[in-house]
C-alpha cells in the first residue's frame, strides 16, 4: 500500500551522494522526490538534466530536490559528477523508499519480465504531508509541471 496524497510520509534515513539524508531534518521545507529506473540511461539522464536546469527555481520556491534509484552510491557519484547535478541522489539499494512510495513494477525488458522502478515524482509539503504525485512519468515537460505545483504550495 502506498502513501496517499494528504497523508504524512513516513520518516526515513537514506544514504545519498552527500551523506545521510534524514527526512526529519527537512521538515519546514518542501521536498521533491523523483524516482527513476537507472543511472546513465537516456530517459533518466534527460530527467535529471531537466531537474538540474531548473534547480535554482526549485530552491527559490523553497524545495529540496532529491533523485532516488536502486543504483549504488558509486554509480550515483559518477552520474552526479558527469551531469553536474546540484542536488543529491539517494541509493535505495534495499528498496525501502521504493516500497514505501509503491514505485516497483513488473516491466517487460526485451521480452523478459523484470521488476523495476516506475518513473515517479512526489512532492511533500513543509509539514511532511504528501501534497502531489505523478506516476508513470513521461519526461518531456514533466519538470515544468512539478515546478508549477511546488510554487502553488
Amino acid at each position: 500500500m502506498s502513501i496517499q496524497v494528504g497523508s504524512p510520509i513516513p520518516e526515513f534515513r537514506a544514504a545519498s551522494t552527500g551523506g545521510e539524508i534524514d527526512s526529519a531534518k527537512l521538515k519546514g521545507r518542501k521536498l521533491v522526490l523523483y524516482f527513476y529506473p537507472k543511472d546513465n540511461t537516456p530517459g533518466c539522464t534527460r530527467q535529471g538534466a531537466d531537474f538540474r536546469d531548473r534547480h535554482d527555481e526549485f530552491a527559490r520556491a523553497g524545495a529540496v530536490v532529491l533523485g532516488v534509484s536502486r543504483d549504488s552510491l558509486k554509480s550515483h557519484a559518477g552520474f552526479k559528477a558527469k551531469l553536474q547535478f546540484p542536488f543529491e541522489l539517494i541509493s535505495d539499494a534495499d528498496e525501502s523508499l521504493c516500497r514505501a512510495f509503491d514505485v516497483l513494477r513488473e516491466k517487460n525488458l526485451y521480452g523478459r519480465k523484470v521488476r523495476g522502478v516506475e518513473r515517479s515524482t512526489f512532492v511533500v509539503d513543509a509539514h511532511g504531508t504528501l501534497a502531489g504525485e505523478w506516476r508513470g512519468v513521461r519526461v518531456p515537460g514533466h519538470v515544468d509541471e512539478v515546478l508549477a505545483f511546488v510554487r502553488s504550495l
